[in-house]
């Protein structure tokens, strides 16, 4: 499960948040590339924007439920 103190900081302000513990794999990418972005001086993801529509809002469920490592998280925010 993500680990709010682990948050990376370049998530955008809101309910989904990605880890340190990210392996980087481009599933949350390939996932929900309206919400996921790589940070390619740290080699991980975050979020860049959170979900506006339900579309998006999906997409990112699914993402955290896919993510191999759990670095996605929901805050419920």
């Amino acid at each position: 499960m993500a680990d709010l103190i682990q948050k990376a900081p370049e998530n955008a302000p809101g309910r989904y948040y990605v880890d340190l513990t990210c392996i980087d794999c481009d599933l949350c990418r390939e996932t929900a590339p309206a919400n996921f972005a790589r940070d390619d001086d740290e080699g991980h993801s975050f979020v860049f924007h959170q979900p506006t529509t339900p579309e998006q809002e999906a997409a990112c469920g699914l993402a955290l439920l896919e993510c191999p490592v759990e670095a996605i998280g929901d805050d419920g925010g």
